[in-house]
C-alpha cells in the first residue's frame, strides 16, 4: 500500500528557523504606534524584540517557526516527520526540542553553546484575524551545512525547505547541500516562499533554487507575483508551472491551484465557522499537502487535505492543530 513507510523510513524531513511563537492579540492602533506592516513579518534584533515583547499583552508561547509549524501538522496526521533547526542551550532552546518531540516530531539538531540566544516570532493578531510577525532569528542563523546529517536527508521522502531560513548565508549553503543529498538519494524537494519580502531580498537566489533544485513549490499569491515579478497571478502560475514539477499555490478565501505539467487542480477553501487567527495557515496546507504527497495520494486530494489543515488552524489561536488532522481527514485520505 502507498501509505506504508519502511521502519526507517520518514515522510517528511524539514529544515528551517527554529524559533519560540509568542502570540498575543492587539489592534492596529498597536500596529501604528509600534511602526508594524500589517501581514509583514518583521526580522528585529533581539533589543527590539524584548521591547515589543514588553509591549504586548497577554500571549501564548510555543515551539514554532514555519517549517516546524508544517512537521507538527504532519505528525497530526499520522505521518511521521523529522525537523532541522538551530537552537541555543537556554531554557527557550530546551523548551523548544521537549516540545517538538511531545507531539510525535522527530528532532536531533545538537544545540549551540554560545553565540546568540534561541529565536523567536512575536506574533500579533489583529481583530480582522491577520498576524504580523517580528521575529528575532537568534540561534537559528547558526545552523549550517555542518548540521545536514546525509543519513537523514535520506530517510525523508520528502525534504521540505522553509524561505524565511534563507537570509544567513551559511543556510542558503544547508539548503544546497541537502537538497543535492536528497535527489542524491531519489527523494523530492519542497520549497517554501514564506513571505514576500522575504522573495524581494533574495529573488535571485530563490529563482536559481526554483529552477534547480526544488520538486515541488509552496507560495501563496502575492509570493509567486514577487518571485516572478509580474501582476497576474495567472502569469505567475504558467512560470512556476514550468519551473516545477509540482507548485501548489495558495489565495486565502480563493482556495488554492496545483499545478503539474498540464494537470490543473482549483481546490476551494475548506469550509470554516469563523477564522480568529490567521497564524499558521500556510504552513499547515503544506502539512496536509506533503502528508499526502508522501504517501501517494492525487494532487488533488492532497490540495484538499491541505485546505482541511488550513481551515482548522485558522478557527483558533496558534499555529498548531487543536484537533488531531487525522480524525478530520477521513474519507479524504482514501
Amino acid at each position: 500500500m502507498a501509505d506504508l513507510l519502511d521502519r526507517d523510513e520518514l515522510d517528511v524531513v524539514g529544515i528551517g528557523n527554529a524559533l519560540v511563537d509568542v502570540l498575543s492579540h492587539a489592534s492596529d492602533a498597536f500596529l501604528a504606534r509600534e511602526g508594524l506592516v500589517k501581514g509583514a513579518m518583521h526580522l528585529v534584533d533581539e533589543a527590539r524584540a524584548r521591547r515589543l515583547y514588553t509591549a504586548m499583552g497577554p500571549a501564548i508561547e510555543v515551539s514554532g517557526g514555519s517549517a516546524a509549524n508544517t512537521m507538527v501538522g504532519v505528525a497530526s496526521f499520522g505521518g511521521r516527520a523529522h525537523y532541522v533547526g538551530k537552537v541555543r542551550d537556554d531554557q527557550l532552546g530546551e523548551v523548544f526540542s521537549h516540545d517538538l518531540r511531545s507531539v510525535g516530531v522527530g528532532y536531533a539538531t545538537p544545540a549551540a553553546t554560545d553565540g546568540p540566544s534561541t529565536g523567536r516570532c512575536l506574533i500579533v493578531v489583529t481583530p480582522d484575524a491577520q498576524r504580523t510577525m517580528n521575529t528575532y532569528l537568534g540561534a537559528s542563523v547558526l545552523l549550517g551545512p555542518a548540521d545536514v546529517d546525509a543519513r537523514l536527508i535520506a530517510r525523508g521522502r520528502i525534504l521540505y525547505l522553509e524561505g524565511y531560513l534563507f537570509d544567513p548565508p551559511a543556510a542558503q549553503e544547508a539548503f544546497r547541500v541537502a537538497a543535492g543529498l536528497a535527489h542524491g538519494a531519489g527523494r523530492k524537494v519542497a520549497l517554501t516562499l514564506s513571505d514576500p519580502f522575504c522573495v524581494d531580498r533574495h529573488r535571485a537566489a530563490f529563482l536559481d533554487l526554483v529552477e534547480h533544485h526544488v520538486d515541488v513549490l509552496f507560495a501563496n499569491e502575492a509570493e509567486i507575483r514577487s518571485l516572478y515579478q509580474v501582476r497576474d497571478f495567472d502569469d505567475a502560475l504558467q512560470r512556476a508551472r514550468r519551473d516545477c514539477e509540482v507548485a501548489a499555490l495558495t489565495r486565502s478565501a480563493k482556495g488554492s491551484v496545483v499545478v503539474s505539467g498540464d494537470e490543473v487542480h482549483v481546490v476551494d477553501a475548506h469550509p470554516v465557522g469563523a477564522v480568529v487567527d490567521t497564524t499558521g495557515a500556510g504552513d499547515l496546507y503544506a502539512s496536509g499537502f506533503l502528508y499526502g504527497l508522501s504517501r501517494g495520494l492525487s494532487l488533488a486530494t492532497c490540495g484538499r487535505l491541505g485546505a482541511l489543515a488550513a481551515a482548522e488552524v485558522i478557527s483558533h489561536v496558534g499555529a498548531r492543530p487543536a484537533t488531531p488532522l487525522a480524525e478530520l481527514a477521513g474519507a479524504l485520505r482514501a
